[in-house]
């Protein structure tokens, strides 16, 4: 079989990194077509992934619109000459309408439900949407539900084991640390909505520097007064960091799930909401949702006096992992046993 993915975010190449290598060791052929945002293309050379690079972001709704335009090409393109059985993708519309082109079925992969716009682009096209059973939206017949979560394709201790020379590297084996992730809600489904501000960042900053070092992930250019050490981490290390953190505070929704999943405390400050976040933090308790940050200060004030935080963290996290599947397996099977 050979396998065609549309990658269009670093947390897709996470997604996706088992699946294709088990793919490889099934004798299945997989390119992946990747966009050119943030440290993606970083990610796949690290782990060796087969890719060809895709369009690139470009600012303002009318370069998004033409890049759809640009990418559906591309892919158009580079499918006449791969000639894939199969196009898989994270809810992508130019995979959807390519598929449509090169005659060929399109399978998708959601959990994000306010990507409307996104939805109702690929929707029509796509015989089948995977989404976890806490997807909270309904899309009909083609929508099958399992049990887990995206970041339990590369975050399941099957998959993953934290590596503490990561930590050493940098000088925080015996430390308590946090990692911050700030956003630019640039995405198609983030258009119109605002985040932590530069204050509130520079605010945030300050309550922990006092209680530890500072691991800041932003997407932003504008950088922050208060915070001064700066840590040289390579993109493929970021969840060995996670698993250590005493605690992870933003507005990255991926980054939260990330972090709950391995047992970190995770607040996660947003507008925005779904299903995963709402059943992290209701059945587990994992995660502690907000939708501004100074609504979530006296949470953090709080977990930071607690002395056996990662202790609590990790009972919440072994009763998530008892009720949730390897999603890599799921993901493998989903694509090769479909009726192509």
């Amino acid at each position: 079989m050979h396998i065609l993915i549309d990658i269009n975010h670093p947390g897709q190449v996470h997604l996706f990194k088992h699946p294709v290598w088990e793919w490889q060791k099934l004798g299945h052929e997989v390119l992946i077509v990747a966009r050119e945002k943030d440290v993606t293309v970083e990610l796949l050379e690290a782990y060796k992934l087969p890719f060809v690079k895709g369009t690139s972001r470009r600012p303002g709704l009318l370069n998004l619109g033409l890049e759809l335009i640009r990418k559906t090409a591309l892919l158009v393109k580079i499918a006449r000459r791969f000639k894939p059985d199969v196009f898989v993708s994270l809810g992508s519309p130019p995979a959807a309408w390519a598929s449509v082109i090169t005659r060929k079925p399109h399978i998708t992969f959601t959990d994000t439900e306010h990507s409307i716009e996104q939805y109702w682009l690929y929707a029509p096209v796509t015989p089948v949407i995977y989404t976890p059973e806490s997807f909270n939206r309904e899309l009909g017949k083609k929508q099958l539900r399992y049990a887990g979560y995206h970041e339990l394709a590369y975050l399941h201790p099957k998959r993953f084991t934290p590596n503490l020379e990561v930590l050493q590297g940098l000088g925080l084996e015996d430390k308590p640390f946090f990692v911050v992730r700030l956003v630019s809600f640039e995405a198609t489904h983030d258009v119109g909505q605002v985040g932590i501000s530069q204050t509130e960042a520079e605010e945030l900053v300050r309550i922990l520097q006092s209680n530890g070092e500072i691991i800041l992930s932003s997407e932003r250019d504008k950088g922050l007064k208060s915070f001064n050490r700066q840590f040289e981490i390579a993109p493929e290390h970021i969840h060995d960091l996670l698993a250590f953190a005493t605690m992870y505070i933003g507005e990255g929704g991926t980054m939260a799930t990330e972090a709950a999943v391995l047992g970190t405390p995770s607040i996660y400050i947003s507008p925005l909401s779904s299903g995963n976040w709402e059943e992290l933090a209701s059945r587990y308790g994992l995660v502690h949702e907000y939708r501004k940050l100074e609504e979530a200060v006296p949470r953090i004030k709080e977990l930071l006096a607690k002395a056996d935080l990662k202790q609590e963290w990790e009972k919440k996290r072994n009763k998530m992992l008892e009720e949730k599947i390897d999603v890599t397996d799921f993901i493998v099977k989903a694509v090769t046993e479909f009726d192509v």
